[in-house]
């Protein structure tokens, strides 16, 4: 019965990493980090290697199996799956509709979740702070990169998989806002709901590609460089703050594919500069409520992961 409660969480688990992955400016990695399952996420990718396939191939499945660690991508992955085409259209309805309780609610998931990573930190130098500011500044101007036109042809589709899954399993950068920049955001997610073959092949494809290599990289700075690959990471949190601020107002607009237009490059701008401009209610005490609810999840996540993994 623990195993399959153990299953179940974990799929839970992936359900949670696939919601945030969907929505542009929150990544899966965010929520592995919080749920305490990020190395063990990295190390089970990075046991897919060529040893693993001469396993398959040779049908020792059981050694395969225990290899990747199997009991928890399999899970894991599950979970991913089921959010991504069933959360979509409803993260898509929410932030059309409720889009400032909604981005509170991920900025004080994120601001506390930064603090909890920078706990993960062994010793303390200068070089611990200059890689917090350096993933800092790198995520605030990924956040600030103008969305593109680009090809929908099956190698570009293929790239942008493979770009975009290194984004998902970095806490702070969104995959999601990563394929808006590559201008192939509306273009993926109307391929899940219009459950396009082709092209979500192509770029499963391309996601197994970028996940298999570049879960390895990461996975060895954690491991040789562990301090430094923290403040990295807990900067990349800190800057996508700047994505996710919950009052904006449109600047550009678009037609998308439903010929609706919409807007797809924003400014943050405080609550008072929101109403003047938009003429529409702030709500700030909202605002607060749902940052700390956001807040409020993290640790109480991260006080049950403590009270499971007892004393030290």
């Amino acid at each position: 019965m623990s195993g399959f409660k153990n299953s179940l969480l974990l799929y839970l688990k992936g359900v949670g990493m696939g919601g945030a992955d969907v929505v542009p400016g929150v990544s899966g990695g965010t929520v592995a980090f919080i749920t305490g399952i990020y190395e063990e996420l990295l190390d089970s990718i990075k046991a897919v290697d060529i040893e693993a396939f001469k396993l398959l191939f040779s049908f020792k499945l059981k050694e395969f199996w225990e290899k990747i660690n199997g009991s928890f991508l399999l899970p894991l992955f599950l979970g991913i799956l089921t959010s991504v085409f069933s959360l979509a259209s409803l993260m898509h309805y929410l932030l059309n509709n409720h889009p400032i309780s909604v981005w509170s609610f991920f900025f004080g998931l994120i601001i506390v979740s930064s603090i909890l990573v920078l706990r993960e930190t062994k010793k303390w130098h200068i070089i611990n702070v200059i890689a917090i500011i350096a993933g800092t500044a790198i995520a605030y101007f990924i956040t600030e990169a103008t969305p593109t036109t680009t090809p929908d042809s099956y190698w570009f589709v293929f790239l942008a998989g493979a770009i975009a899954i290194c984004a998902m399993i970095l806490p702070g950068i969104s995959g999601a806002f990563i394929l808006l920049i590559l201008g192939k955001y509306a273009y993926i997610t109307a391929a899940i709901s219009d459950i396009d073959i082709a092209v979500l092949l192509v770029f499963g494809a391309g996601c197994i590609l970028g996940l298999l290599t570049f879960a390895r990289g990461v996975s060895w700075l954690l491991h040789r460089y562990h301090d430094i690959a923290i403040g990295v990471l807990s900067g990349f949190m800190i800057g996508s703050l700047n994505k996710v601020w919950p009052w904006k107002i449109p600047t550009a607009f678009r037609i998308n594919s439903d010929g609706e237009q919409e807007a797809y490059l924003t400014k943050n701008v405080l609550p008072g500069e929101y109403f003047r401009q938009l003429n529409e209610d702030p709500m700030v005490f909202k605002a607060v409520l749902f940052m700390a609810l956001g807040i409020f999840i993290v640790v109480a996540i991260e006080k049950i992961a403590s009270y499971k993994a007892g004393p030290h």
